[in-house]
């Protein structure tokens, strides 16, 4: 197919697909619904890992706002809390995926988070266009599919 050489014109897939059989359509329109709906995965996968970090780099802003000694519930879970003082408020543990923890500045812990988020963003918006170029490719091939369906469909 023409996608393994580069991107190809709409009108060049079309007149690829318009050589196929039924079954080669069925098969590729399943094939590019099914990476679609990965790359939804992924694009909501995403979204929500971004929100995370907005909402703990929102949280360090207000943690280096609070004075030393400060009471406050301290996470240990989504839902479990315990009381405790605040020591250092220009130390934090950032987590940094699989169960490990980093001790880094307030700065450094902030810069983190937003480092990540603009990660995030950048693969997020590369996911997003190629979402959207294999949906047009399903789709083709759904209209191509139909339009064979219905020649064959007088001959039967």
């Amino acid at each position: 197919m023409a996608s393994s050489k580069g991107p190809a014109s709409p009108a060049v897939r079309v007149a690829e697909m318009e050589k196929m059989s039924v079954e080669q359509l069925k098969a590729v329109k399943e094939q590019t619904d099914l990476e679609v709906n990965l790359l939804q995965d992924s694009l909501n996968n995403i979204r929500t890992a971004t929100t995370r970090l907005d909402l703990a780099s929102a949280a360090l802003h207000d943690l280096s706002l609070r004075p030393q000694g400060k009471k406050m519930l301290v996470p240990l879970t989504a839902s479990l809390y315990v009381p405790g003082t605040l020591d250092d408020s220009e130390k934090v543990l950032v987590d940094i995926g699989t169960g490990y923890f980093v001790e880094k500045t307030m700065v450094e812990g902030k810069d983190y988070c937003e480092r990540k988020i603009h990660l995030l963003k950048s693969n997020y918006d590369q996911l997003l266009e190629l979402a959207s170029k294999k949906k047009t490719v399903a789709d083709e091939a759904g209209a191509v599919l139909q339009a064979k369906l219905k020649q064959l469909a007088p001959q039967t």
